[in-house]
């Protein structure tokens, strides 16, 4: 049954890397790219569940939040331009 759920997450993961690299915009991209850090995360529990090692799942919940974390600057990059300068506090 795993093997299988592997199996899924791995063609899940080229689809979502097909759709990474040919997204029309710049936001389809970045959710193929959101895609891809979610299915490496459901991978690592899997495969770390397959291999007996437990370990597997704390780094895949640190995979995780660097990937909201990344996902959250790349958001505020297009949206504000710049991720901020050190220092810099906004007026007003």
């Amino acid at each position: 049954m795993f093997e299988t759920a592997a199996a899924a997450l791995l063609v899940t993961l080229v689809l979502a890397l097909a759709r990474a690299a040919l997204g029309p915009t710049v936001f389809d991209r970045l959710q193929g790219a959101n895609t891809v850090g979610t299915v490496a995360v459901l991978l690592l529990a899997v495969i770390g569940f397959l291999g007996g090692r437990p370990e597997f799942l704390d780094l895949a919940l640190v995979y995780g939040f660097l990937n909201v974390i990344g996902v959250i600057a790349v958001l505020k990059f297009f949206r504000h331009g710049s991720l901020g300068e050190p220092g810099e506090e906004e007026a007003g």
